[in-house]
């Protein structure tokens, strides 16, 4: 065999030159569309998880501001605890759109957030949604007065009730009736 074909079987022994393909080849629709699925198929897993997640209060522990929020729901003297003990869970007050546990979630990460955090004044309308006013009264109707029949007028359940702090009578601003001494361990006597 002469030299010259030496080196050819040699040089075609190695097989084919081996290009590098173009940005084009590699990303083709197709293999764009399998990316941007499998990142859509990842991110709603993720999104389930968390959300699942945050159903249990424990989730919300994670946060170090909101230790003092989930230690008064899971075990103190306070109203958070007692309402708990009613089946009562954080997203049943604490209703957070998707956008908001998002921003919720970029504070948190970022550190842009109050300590300690800001007493959220709920509705007399969030409140109704499970209580109902008239039975709340009626069980309130105490010979000397009726807090929930004030001739203060209608006031906000805030004013008196606080979830995550000790409750306070707004009555007692002015008034001293004996029915104070009565009410449960969550109210500031």
């Amino acid at each position: 065999m002469r030299e010259d074909n030496k080196q050819q079987v040699s040089i075609q022994g190695k097989g084919p030159e081996k290009r590098k393909k173009s940005f084009r080849q590699r990303f083709t629709p197709k293999n764009v569309f399998v990316l941007v699925l499998i990142v859509i198929v990842l991110s709603a897993v993720s999104f389930m998880t968390v959300e699942k997640a945050s159903a249990n209060p424990a989730f919300c522990n994670l946060c170090h501001n909101m230790k003092p929020m989930y230690n008064s729901y899971n075990d103190s003297n306070l109203l958070a605890h007692a309402h708990k003990q009613a089946g009562v869970s954080c997203h049943d007050c604490h209703e957070s759109s998707i956008p908001v546990q998002m921003e919720e979630g970029v504070k948190y990460i970022t550190g842009d957030f109050e300590t300690p955090m800001k007493t959220r004044e709920f509705s007399k309308e969030m409140c109704l949604k499970c209580h109902n006013y008239n039975e709340v009264k009626a069980k309130t109707n105490f010979e000397e007065s009726n807090p929930h029949d004030s001739h203060n007028g209608d006031l906000e359940c805030f004013k008196c009730h606080k979830m995550h702090e000790s409750s306070n009578v707004f009555c007692a601003k002015c008034h001293n009736f004996s029915w104070f001494k009565d009410l449960p361990a969550y109210f500031t006597k």
